[in-house]
């Protein structure tokens, strides 16, 4: 991989926060600070990827991927508020929880494979 464009794990990410973007709920959209907090999150989420990757070596790359883990968790948790709140569906919930349980698992094993070639 020459850039943190082509790793399958920062694309996924990416996806992840172009649909936090697209929730259409007019009550998600008018509840700025929950709003904020879940995109800040998802942007987390693949910035730390880049940020990471751009390091001095795996270490500090892993260092970053488990930020990026964090931050899928914390907009796992989100998406629980989210759905008892009504701001999106049971299925929008399902969807999301399923896509950021994948991603955090993709995430969990490319540290296990950079932590096998640490230089």
């Amino acid at each position: 991989m020459k850039t943190f464009e082509d790793l399958n794990v920062w694309k996924e990410s990416k996806s992840l926060s172009l649909k936090i973007y697209s929730i259409k709920s007019i009550s998600y959209r008018k509840d700025f600070g929950f709003k904020d907090q879940l995109q800040r999150a998802s942007v987390s989420v693949m910035s730390n990827i880049a940020e990471g990757f751009e390091r001095n070596g795996n270490k500090e790359f892993i260092k970053f991927l488990y930020y990026s883990k964090g931050s899928v968790g914390e907009v796992r948790s989100l998406f629980s508020l989210a759905v008892d709140l009504e701001y999106i569906q049971a299925e929008e919930y399902k969807e999301f929880k399923e896509i950021c349980i994948s991603l955090s698992q993709q995430i969990a094993n490319f540290i296990k494979y950079l932590d096998k070639t640490k230089k």
